[in-house]
């Protein structure tokens, strides 16, 4: 199996900035690990296309967390390749599905109530992206210790950015994909926006947690790969 990180490049307020999902490939099957802001599906196909896959091989796409640079082109990916299984936590599988209102959209929507003038047009863009997501239900919820892909990868319950956040950890090839449990910055693993995270001490503890997995590489969502 192989680990593929899919830099994708994109203008943000007037700024380049980068996300990082990963391409799992096992089996002549490809697993997608989360999927971008809104539109973002073209950028990462031809990604995937550059690396030399074929999108009909594209079977799972896998969702760390419901935040909407993860998962704003979930629905397109399931319109476009309606066979891919969808994998989430079984906690963050009731609001990718609009079972239940979103952490983040309460959690935003507090903040706007509180802004400062002066940041309130972006606190209500943000709001009204969470509020835009089309919702999608998940086929396969799993949850901590869970082995899925042919038992190569192990899902790691990570909580604090959001409650239900997973990682995946690949004992076979030393590697996690880490989504929002981390971020590489000034070559360290760090917890990743620490001022969104809805549980702190519980991120402090899920980046412990990875760190002390058996592993010399990973794969953050944000920052890229980081290599020990």
């Amino acid at each position: 199996m192989e680990i593929i990180e899919l830099p994708i490049e994109f203008e943000f307020n007037g700024q380049t900035n980068w996300i990082y999902p990963s391409l799992i490939v096992l089996n002549d099957e490809l697993t997608l690990v989360d999927t971008g802001y809104t539109n973002f599906l073209l950028l990462i196909e031809n990604e995937i296309l550059k690396n030399g896959y074929e999108m009909k091989k594209l079977k799972n796409v896998i969702i760390t967390h419901y935040d909407d640079d993860h998962i704003s082109s979930l629905y397109d990916f399931k319109e476009k390749f309606p066979w891919v299984n969808i994998i989430a936590s079984e906690i963050e599988s009731k609001y990718i599905s609009g079972e239940v209102k979103s952490e983040r959209l309460v959690q935003a929507e507090k903040m706007l109530a509180n802004m400062p003038d002066e940041k309130k047009e972006f606190g209500e863009w943000f709001v009204q992206q969470l509020r835009n997501l089309k919702h999608v239900p998940v086929d396969e919820k799993v949850h901590d210790g869970d082995r899925i892909l042919s038992k190569k990868c192990k899902v790691i319950a990570t909580p604090g950015h959001t409650s239900g956040h997973i990682s995946l950890y690949f004992p076979g090839v030393k590697s996690v994909i880490t989504g929002d449990a981390s971020v590489k910055e000034k070559q360290e693993l760090v917890i990743a926006n620490p001022h969104f995270c809805l549980d702190i001490d519980k991120a402090e503890q899920s980046l412990t947690k990875i760190k002390e997995l058996e592993a010399d590489t990973y794969y953050s969502y944000h920052g890229g790969k980081f290599v020990l």
